[in-house]
């Protein structure tokens, strides 16, 4: 079975609605994948998904100090100290280069933001929260094009924003009502709070203050509100109880 965030990347290319019983999976437990380039057809041997793993480092530095249009493939090259056929080799083109980054990137986001299942409520949020503002402060370039949608209008970029949109909500729903099949509602609730989160976290990076600590005490409190509205809306989905 190909993996849940792939499927859904799909879906949002084709302009299908989110459809809950995607999510089987917790977050971390797949990999973001796309059908751009058979990068991973071509990288199928544990040594060539290291070299892969190593490009797509390199590029997430050389991406976050220099613009997409300002990088030609030669310069890229060069500044990664390699043949430039290995990276059409890889990625094909500088956009499946660029794609595979920011593909890479948001399955680390997800994959932060989703790390502490195991823990009580409470904690969950909080580390949930927190991972997700980590992540964007250490990977600025790659938030804010996985975010934003990329360089200008990109379908495929928008896709994965969606996925990663959608997974982001569903462990949050799963964290509060440990199901991540809720009603409409319920959901576009979730999806206000989300967006406000992602205005929050840009505004954050520009002005670099306050501290991470407080940024994640604001959203945690709205996200209890937006819980508790949902409940007045809904008396069904009552809001969780705290540890």
């Amino acid at each position: 079975m190909r993996p849940v965030l792939s499927r859904n990347i799909d879906a949002a290319r084709r302009g299908a609605r989110y459809c809950a019983p995607y999510y089987g999976h917790s977050a971390g437990s797949w990999r973001l994948g796309r059908n751009l380039n058979n990068s991973q057809q071509r990288g199928s041997t544990g040594r060539s998904q290291a070299r892969r793993a190593e490009l797509i480092a390199i590029g997430r530095k050389l991406f976050a100090d220099t613009s997409y249009d300002a990088l030609s493939m030669d310069d890229i090259a060069q500044r990664a100290g390699v043949a430039k056929g290995l990276f059409y080799y890889y990625f094909k083109s500088k956009r499946g280069y660029y794609l595979a980054i920011v593909e890479d990137s948001a399955a680390a986001l997800v994959a932060r933001a989703g790390s502490a299942q195991d823990l009580p409520r409470t904690i969950r949020v909080h580390r949930t929260v927190d991972g997700y503002l980590r992540f964007a402060k250490e990977h600025r370039a790659a938030y804010r094009a996985i975010v934003t949608g990329g360089v200008g209008f990109d379908t495929e970029v928008f896709a994965i924003r969606h996925a990663v949109r959608e997974e982001l909500i569903a462990t949050i729903a799963e964290g509060a009502y440990q199901r991540r099949d809720i009603p409409p509602l319920a959901r576009l609730a979730l999806v206000g709070w989300l967006s406000g989160v992602e205005g929050v976290t840009l505004d954050w990076l520009d002005r670099a203050e306050p501290d991470r600590e407080t940024v994640r005490e604001l959203l945690v409190r709205q996200l209890r509100r937006t819980l508790d509205t949902i409940e007045e809306l809904l008396p069904q989905w009552p809001a969780p109880e705290p540890d």
